[in-house]
């Protein structure tokens, strides 16, 4: 297993990174990240039933589509993203991988528990949502970390002018959300602020596979996903397909 922390906050680089981790190496990796505002549509979403475009494109906030399924989401520098690539395992669309991710934030004072639809909640909040691809030999499961993201901007962006206009799409499935530095706030708990907590959820995470230290990306790794980058998920034509 190899733990990387991304030194981009820019969405199309983070998801080509993705896929180069999974399509163009072998082995285990866990990628974290933090992307600038933004947001991410499921693989079959269309935009216009997900997004308040008028309101992006006023604002700067740009849209990306992932390799994966599921809803939209909104980050930016308050949400961590997390991602887990392997081989294909036995059981490639359970939970497993969603361990280490609640054994470290139990560590953190931040006791979430396991929901129907894979992903994380506490106190009836979700604080995490997920994702998988699976390919013939390798597995992918990404999710975000709502700790201080800004929850107005992700209601106003994820409130479409149209939500119905394209049927054949898949719909995003809408949740009550709250931040983990909310909860650590209201209890009295130490609540870094978002660099530093998630400096410190990596460390935890490295202890967790029994690591001592992050993995870097090499200059050939980056020059590889700075192609797949501006090849695909820069691309009108992937981005906005539906």
């Amino acid at each position: 297993m190899k733990v990387i922390f991304s030194p981009s906050n820019n969405p199309s680089f983070n998801l080509a990174a993705e896929q180069y981790l999974l399509t163009e190496n072998e082995g285990d990796f866990a990628l974290l990240y933090v992307d600038e505002p933004s947001v991410i549509i499921g693989l079959n979403q269309a935009v216009v039933n997900e997004v308040d475009m008028d309101f992006c494109i006023e604002n700067g906030i740009r849209v990306f589509r992932r390799l994966s399924g599921g809803g939209a989401v909104f980050h930016d520098e308050g949400n961590l993203n997390y991602c887990f690539i392997s081989d294909k395992t036995e059981h490639p669309l359970g939970t497993d991988f969603l361990t280490p991710i609640i054994e470290v934030l139990a560590s953190m004072h931040l006791p979430v528990t396991l929901g129907k639809r894979r992903d994380l909640w506490m106190e009836g909040y979700k604080v995490s949502g997920t994702a998988s691809h699976v390919s013939k030999n390798r597995e992918l499961h990404h999710g975000t970390l709502l700790y201080d993201t800004d929850l107005a901007m992700l209601q106003r962006v994820l409130s479409p002018s149209h939500p119905n206009f394209i049927a054949k799409a898949s719909k995003s499935v809408p949740s009550p959300v709250k931040n983990l530095r909310s909860y650590l706030l209201e209890n009295g708990l130490s609540a870094p602020l978002a660099n530093d907590f998630f400096a410190i959820f990596s460390q935890k995470l490295l202890a967790c596979f029994g690591l001592d230290a992050l993995s870097s990306l090499t200059k050939e790794d980056i020059a590889r996903i700075e192609a797949i980058r501006v090849e695909k998920f820069v691309r009108r034509e992937w981005n906005y397909r539906m």
